[in-house]
């Protein structure tokens, strides 16, 4: 189920209600009903005179939850607190999620079903199993057995996978590298394009092109999900291109950067 109030040190999203005096009051966006507090200590760093320079009504900012008191449901805010980077994934983070509201609306649209019986039927597991909901939807865009894998069964899948793929841009993450490599054998030319085609790969989400520079010089590029899955696809892709080119009297040295 939804949380009710946010917890101790949770960033949230928020729009600023009033702001005089002595503080700000706020509406938090990811919490029906709820509002929250930023005492004028906590808007800035250092000393602030005028708390207009810093917030003004509708405003959206980002804020760390310095404290809760469920009694009287009210929540003590920090603005001071989150930094650019932190506002920005945040923000993002919760445009992804009200996207992925919409989708379930969507789904339940197109099997009969409210978006309140969806979330019962199956969005508070999937929330469970993948941290988010939007994130569901996202690894149902990069792999469509996602759900049957993590043990989820019925007829709403196929159409969960269908409104991912049609509405969820896989990010994608890019790497670059430089492959020199010789070969002193007449038909040097053929095993070194042999040896390059053992680099190429596009499949399983991962797509690596070989370009030529020039010779003896070739650059590579990697798209993947993920660095981790990137650096390691192609890292046995290198090895095993340098072991065919040696096994034929070649050379092979892998670059990150062109000297």
């Amino acid at each position: 189920m939804h949380k009710e109030l946010p917890e101790t040190g949770e960033l949230v999203v928020c729009t600023v209600e009033r702001a005089k005096g002595f503080g700000a009051f706020v509406k938090l966006e990811e919490y029906p009903d709820k509002k929250g507090f930023i005492h004028i200590k906590e808007v800035a760093p250092g000393w602030v005179k005028n708390i207009r320079d810093y917030v003004r009504e509708g405003q959206r900012i980002v804020c760390r939850v310095m404290d809760v008191d469920p009694s009287k449901g009210y929540v003590d805010l920090s603005l001071k607190r989150v930094n650019e980077h932190q506002k920005k994934e945040k923000i993002q983070q919760w445009k992804n999620e009200q996207k992925a509201e919409k989708l379930l609306e969507m789904l339940g649209e197109r099997i009969g079903l409210s978006k309140e019986e969806c979330y019962e039927k199956f969005g508070y597991e999937l929330i469970e199993k993948f941290g988010s909901l939007y994130n569901a939807f996202e690894e149902c865009a990069i792999n469509e057995n996602a759900l049957k894998e993590e043990g989820f069964e019925g007829d709403w899948i196929e159409v969960f996978v269908d409104i991912a793929k049609e509405n969820v841009i896989v990010p994608y993450v890019e790497i670059k590298g430089y492959i020199e490599i010789t070969c002193p054998l007449p038909d040097g030319i053929k095993h070194i394009k042999k040896a390059l085609q053992l680099i190429e790969k596009k499949e399983d989400e991962i797509e690596i092109n070989v370009k030529y520079i020039s010779a003896p010089v070739y650059m590579i590029d990697v798209k993947a999900p993920d660095y981790k899955s990137a650096e390691k696809e192609l890292k046995g892709r290198i090895e095993k291109s340098i072991e065919y080119i040696k096994k034929k009297g070649g050379t092979g040295k892998f670059m990150r950067e062109l000297k």
